[in-house]
């Protein structure tokens, strides 16, 4: 028994400011410091039941519940065998290397795939076509931003059933003639239960549909984009949880656990405030003394520019 750990440890993001996910390294430890898409997600099942969930096999070994997934780290994708009834169930990287690359640099911000143009990038038209894959969550994290803070959410379908990322699979081989294969998750805009935290979310393609996405003769990548729609709202909920999922050391329970946010106690304008408020600030005294004259005369108070 095995976890999927991270292939490298230290991975950092070349890409501009724009890259769909930015991982730096602080101290040996990856750490999220600017998700614009998908950038964690949850997969706390073992792998016996995420093959009889999908009904794939397997050679790779079990590995521990996983609950602060990361891009560059090994995670479980489920392909159909191009020439054998079956889907198989293996460990590639996430973040997509395309095959045409000079080095693997990029893949930390290759996470993402967009599906409204991922038929038309020279990175992900071919694997839209040809090389489509489900990669099997129970949750996932986005980020909204409280003044100059953070807060990450957990997002879960039927309150945290396995579900499918409709994600795009590649192999790239490096200079040392090593095959590494790899995957990016595809995202769409959001949902009623998404909206409220991200304006975009990763594609939760529906059970009925796992066939035709995954079918190799399946090359129309018009008619495939047509499956990438925002998952129905209904089953979905959300829930903030710990800033220790910011921290990729930080794998376990802890990092989906709900936490409860204090709200902030409210302000009441007392006498004492207000007065102090009125002494100190011209301009209430100046709309105290205009609205007083109109009182007093009857006519209406002039608009003071």
């Amino acid at each position: 028994m095995r976890p999927f750990i991270p292939l490298r440890r230290r991975s950092r993001c070349r890409r501009s400011s724009r890259c769909v996910e930015a991982v730096v390294d602080v101290g040996g430890d990856l750490i999220c410091n600017n998700p614009f898409m998908c950038g964690r997600y949850r997969l706390s099942r073992r792998k016996q039941i995420i093959e009889e969930h999908f009904d794939s096999v397997s050679a790779e070994e079990d590995w521990i519940p996983r609950y602060n997934v990361a891009p560059t780290q090994p995670v479980p994708i489920i392909r159909q065998h191009p020439k054998e009834p079956r889907r198989d169930l293996s460990l590639v990287r996430w973040g997509l290397i395309p095959s045409w690359a000079k080095d693997a640099s990029g893949a930390a911000g290759m996470i993402n795939a967009r599906s409204e143009s991922a038929a038309i990038k020279p990175a992900f038209r071919d694997t839209l076509k040809l090389r489509r894959c489900l990669v099997p969550a129970d949750g996932f994290y986005e980020w909204l931003r409280r003044g100059k803070t953070k807060q990450p959410y957990c997002f879960e379908v039927n309150d945290g059933e396995l579900f499918a990322f409709a994600g795009l699979r590649e192999r790239w081989k490096d200079p040392g003639g090593n095959w590494i294969k790899s995957c990016a998750i595809l995202t769409t805009t959001p949902n009623a239960v998404t909206a409220q935290v991200h304006d975009r979310m990763p594609v939760i393609l529906h059970l009925d549909t796992y066939d035709l996405w995954l079918d190799p003769g399946f090359t129309d990548a018009t008619a495939a984009t047509e499956l990438l729609k925002p998952y129905d709202a209904r089953p979905m909920r959300s829930y903030p949880v710990s800033t220790r999922i910011n921290h990729t050391a930080n794998d376990d329970a802890e990092c989906a656990k709900p936490l409860e946010i204090e709200t902030p106690p409210q302000v009441s304008c007392s006498r004492r405030s207000y007065a102090s408020t009125y002494s100190n600030n011209s301009a209430a005294r100046l709309i105290h003394s205009v609205w007083s004259d109109s009182r007093q005369t009857g006519l209406p108070a002039r608009r003071y520019q």
